[in-house]
């Protein structure tokens, strides 16, 4: 026999173990099932996390993990790869243990995609840089770059202009004629210089990113480069439980309510797993929601239930 838990939440991210945190403590026994493939690994810090400004991703969820024992929460190392429902979930692990769950949270976050520039791979996440907000401060008044994926990209040289004066967008693959006049007015406006032409590679000294090396040759002096992954949501369980998703400039998500529950009954989603944009502070907010819905859900099922008899 399978064993039974009242939540299996699957993701031990920020959202995965707030929602952990909060089911233990309203006493179901709840299992987290944890590939360990954070997606802010490659960061050092995180910031705008009050209280937590600074701190070092790996260490806030070893923190996590270390709460939600207290309350009896169950945590093992390993990967959903099947999810079937019927009056219950049945989910089957890749280690080989299945387990029967009456509510599932979903919190499988996704990847980035990074652009196959030389270098980028190696920097990202220490000078290449993919948001503002979470390192913007860090790394201010430094000689900005950024690296232009799509025309959409000019967002993202304009945002970064918050935080230094001297900043580079490099148009890469993107024709110059795909801006807008209103792109072009907004980046000047800015003080954002355009600079056409391919990027081969990030000039790396020392192990810092000191320049951008265009295709022609042409090398730019910057300490930072910011551009914009192609976002990966990782979305095949719910695909499989039949969750509707609606189509982003981002991929594609599940359809949910305020408090994370997707189409599917029983089914919330929380973290990444419902957007693109979700920092470690909304995903932990998006956790502690869905968990609370949960928690309300089982109980109404389980009153109605005994009213019934």
């Amino acid at each position: 026999m399978a064993e039974k838990y009242a939540v299996v939440v699957i993701g031990g991210g920020a959202a995965g173990l707030s929602a952990a945190l909060v089911l233990g403590r309203a006493r179901h026994r709840t299992l987290v099932v944890d590939a360990g493939e954070p997606r802010n690994a490659p960061a050092a810090h995180m910031q705008g996390y009050l209280t937590r400004d600074g701190m070092p991703p790996a260490e806030f969820l070893a923190s996590g993990r270390e709460e939600i024992a207290r309350y009896g929460v169950e945590l093992v190392r390993d990967r959903v790869v099947e999810v079937e429902k019927d009056t219950d979930f049945t989910v089957v692990l890749a280690g080989g243990r299945t387990v029967r769950a009456r509510r599932l949270v979903v919190a499988t976050g996704l990847k980035d995609e990074l652009p196959a520039v030389t270098g980028v791979a190696g920097r990202f996440g220490r000078d290449v840089l993919h948001c503002p907000f979470c390192h913007g401060w860090e790394v201010r008044d430094q000689p900005f770059g950024v690296l232009a994926t799509t025309a959409a990209s000019v967002h993202q040289a304009l945002m970064v202009s918050q935080w230094s004066k001297d900043v580079r967008f490099f148009l890469h693959t993107v024709a110059e004629e795909d801006l807008s006049d209103d792109d072009l007015r907004r980046l000047a406006a800015a003080g954002v210089e355009v600079v056409p032409g391919e990027v081969a590679e990030l000039v790396v000294e020392d192990d810092r990113l000191t320049g951008v090396r265009l295709a022609d040759g042409t090398t730019h002096p910057r300490s930072v480069l910011f551009l914009a992954p192609r976002a990966v949501p990782q979305t095949g369980l719910l695909e499989r439980l039949g969750a509707e998703l609606h189509e982003t400039p981002f991929g594609a998500y599940p359809v949910v309510d305020p408090t994370g529950l997707t189409t599917v009954p029983g089914v919330w989603a929380a973290g990444n797993a419902i957007g693109f944009a979700e920092q470690v502070v909304h995903a932990a907010s998006g956790g502690y929601r869905a968990a609370s819905a949960i928690v309300g859900d089982l109980l109404m099922t389980d009153l109605e239930a005994v009213a019934r008899v």
